[in-house]
């Protein structure tokens, strides 16, 4: 049987995973903009904008851990948010730290080649987070593929789910940025309960 759910019901279930935790998912959100964009913005300052690019790139394992911190929220709703968790791509420094400087960088040569290819390849590669969290031995290109594998026939779905919530982007940026506080965290909860579900949905293809 189908495993995947409705674009509506991911974002449901997004809501209720968020149910009285908007405010420390807003926070955690700030504090994860403040850190790229406070370094940028002090960088920029003194006028070292590769010595910026180096820094965010060092901070990939930063964005690892604001990912997983919402895929922890849903696997212990009773718990509340842990901010603490977005540290934790520390703990895995460079296994985290080069599988997705490699996984960006594949982006960016799709990209270079045409802007279409290099969004279906942001979406092909958009579970590998997930995998380094779930699949410690997994790194590198082999973590990279197992996304692959597992967005096969799914890229359009996840698009599509992203594409619903274009009314918020409108928001956020009529609010001066204020709305995506709030955006990501609903995002990235409606994309860990999109992984949940396509996990257990591999496992059965395999099984």
């Amino acid at each position: 049987g189908a495993i995947m759910d409705t674009i509506t019901n991911y974002k449901d279930r997004a809501i209720a995973s968020l149910s009285g935790k908007w405010g420390v998912a807003a926070i955690a959100t700030l504090i994860y903009l403040v850190i790229f964009g406070g370094i940028e913005g002090t960088v920029k300052y003194f006028e070292m904008s590769s010595f910026g690019t180096i820094i965010q790139i060092l901070l990939f394992p930063l964005a690892w851990g604001f990912t997983i911190m919402f895929l922890e929220n849903i696997r212990h709703e009773e718990n509340g948010m842990d901010i603490g968790i977005m540290f934790d791509g520390f703990k895995d420094y460079i296994r985290i730290l080069l599988t997705s400087l490699l996984m960006n960088i594949y982006i960016v040569l799709w990209s270079l080649l045409l802007v279409v290819p290099g969004i279906i390849k942001a979406y092909s590669y958009s579970m590998t987070y997930y995998i380094l969290k779930d699949d410690p031995d997994l790194k590198y290109n082999s973590a990279i593929e197992k996304s692959m594998r597992m967005m096969e026939g799914h890229k359009m779905d996840l698009f599509l789910l992203d594409l619903s919530m274009i009314g918020w982007l409108f928001l956020s940026i009529i609010t001066f940025g204020i709305g995506f506080l709030f955006l990501a965290p609903y995002n990235e909860t409606a994309h860990a309960h999109f992984y949940e579900d396509l996990k257990v949905e591999c496992q059965q293809n395999i099984a």
